[in-house]
């Protein structure tokens, strides 16, 4: 798809679809014809009065433009207004794919208009994202596709459209990574990935494999991954701005490539999505891919720890206990308890490496999804200031995050009779207890926040402006937390 820049009149707008969004406080096109503001000033009423339940299209007159097309806020009164514009650019574009109209012109000619390029933009490339690599016959719908940001000022506008595309195309690809196949998205898939991003934004990269991983006692690695054909690694992505930085903000991603439970086994339903554990490995990789390209003031490094989780002769065993490099014995009561295990790993390393604030991101637990249902990211830690940035960055590109209690008292469900802790907290509170767990071995004085992504990672339906499949959750959030740094930590 290809978005471009208009500058100029009504009057001389090629397209074969013209949208306009309406909104009761924002005003964000100027019409310069006479018999369309009137149409458009009709629609205002209907839409208010609630005689219009969905868009109003319609042919007009004396233009060169074939259709109008007409959204009010009205019709999505549970989202807000940045929400709708992405929600609304979506569907436009899929209306004129759909119906062979491929250049889309978007009135944003106004002072407000301008303003919100970005969102239009946000709509525009995650909503026409598709995954289509394995189709005999792929539906290439957006091919031909040209949306026209007709606008008051073309160079600003473009400014608006690139940076939205970095934060979008790498989010795409983050998408890309959790709907792919299990089979192909190995944990050395991964590693290779994080090498790929490191040549292409000139980033430092650091690997582990079996041998480094045994040399330095990454056991919960070693033990997730010991009953897989596909050996775990440690991968670490460094960025280091120009200028010195007293952050150093550690993203530690979770990248089990296929969950099957080990020995305690998952059940069949739906286990087809276990492909998508890693899907904190991938949002940390979409991070690093912006953050590699807009190059924020502060330093940033992404550790991914990945595994496939497998039963076979040297799985690990339900009963086994294993032995930190940071002193903490865990009692292994469930395999299926297994990110935490390896996010231990990264954890302690982001450690090693001077993490002033740390964000670990984990398809971590089911009982995130039954608190919070499909929308909402679970999020907890150690510090106020850094959970109000994570969800400040986050709401500033529609990623919701809520969040949950951390008490000291509910220590007590991981507690074990054999070791220091449990890798299971029993049968409630789970997304606490499991942040609990990861708690144990966050640094010393390091500022850390928690996200559990399991609720959002995937859409079953067509929800706003995503298709069926991986959301890419998170990555534009934790880009924004590193680009946006002093304007996220402000309060």
């Amino acid at each position: 798809m290809k978005i471009e820049t208009y500058e100029g009149s009504l009057q001389e707008l090629q397209a074969d679809v013209l949208v306009l969004i309406l909104d009761r406080q924002n005003e964000l096109f100027d019409l310069d014809n006479e018999g369309l503001q009137e149409r458009v000033a009709g629609a205002k009423d209907q839409f208010s009065s609630g005689k219009l339940s969905r868009e109003l299209t319609f042919a007009p007159k004396d233009l060169e433009v074939d259709t109008v097309l007409v959204y009010h806020s009205d019709l999505e009164k549970n989202y807000g207004f940045w929400e709708n514009l992405k929600t609304f650019a979506a569907r436009a574009i899929r209306f004129g794919a759909e119906t062979g109209r491929p250049r889309v012109a978007f009135a944003l000619n106004s002072e407000a208009g301008l303003e919100h390029v970005s969102k239009i933009v946000e709509g525009l490339v995650l909503g026409s994202y598709t995954f289509e690599k394995y189709r005999q016959k792929p539906r290439k719908l957006f091919e031909d596709s040209v949306a026209v940001i007709w606008t008051s000022n073309s160079e600003e506008a473009q400014k608006q459209i690139d940076l939205s595309r970095v934060l979008c195309e790498a989010t795409n690809g983050t998408r890309d990574l959790v709907n792919e196949s299990a089979s192909v998205i190995t944990p050395a898939a991964l590693v290779r990935k994080a090498q790929d991003l490191a040549a292409s934004h000139s980033l430092q990269v650091d690997t582990w494999d079996t041998a480094r991983l045994t040399q330095e006692r990454m056991v919960g690695l070693l033990a997730v991954g010991a009953g897989s054909e596909h050996p775990p690694f440690m991968v670490s992505l460094s960025y280091q701005p120009e200028s010195p930085s007293d952050v150093h903000l550690v993203l530690v991603g979770k990248g089990v490539t296929f969950d099957t439970g080990g020995i305690s086994i998952k059940p069949a339903e739906k286990m087809h999505l276990m492909r998508g554990d890693m899907a904190g490995a991938a949002a940390v990789l979409g991070a690093m891919d912006i953050i590699g390209q807009l190059k924020p003031s502060i330093r940033v490094t992404a550790i991914v720890v990945t595994a496939e989780n497998s039963p076979d002769g040297k799985a690990m065993r339900p009963g086994d206990i294993l032995s930190y490099r940071n002193g903490k014995s865990v009692h292994i009561e469930n395999t299926d308890a297994e990110g935490r295990l390896i996010l231990a790993d990264g954890l302690i390393h982001a450690g090693d490496i001077g993490a002033t604030h740390i964000v670990d991101v984990a398809t971590l637990t089911g009982a995130a999804v039954r608190a919070l249902g499909y929308s909402f990211t679970g999020i907890m830690g150690n510090n106020r200031t850094l959970i109000n940035a994570v969800t400040r960055a986050g709401g500033n590109h529609g990623e919701a995050y809520w969040k949950l209690p951390l008490p000291a008292e509910y220590k007590e469900y991981i507690k074990s009779s054999v070791a220091d802790i449990n890798n299971l907290g029993g049968p409630v509170a789970g997304a606490t207890t499991a942040a609990l767990f990861l708690q144990e071995f966050v640094p010393d004085g390091a500022k850390w926040a928690h996200l559990d992504i399991a609720p959002t990672f995937w859409k079953e339906k067509p929800w706003k402006y995503f298709g069926e499949g991986a959301s890419g959750v998170a990555a534009r959030t934790l880009a924004d937390l590193a680009v946006n740094w002093t304007e996220n930590t402000a309060r």
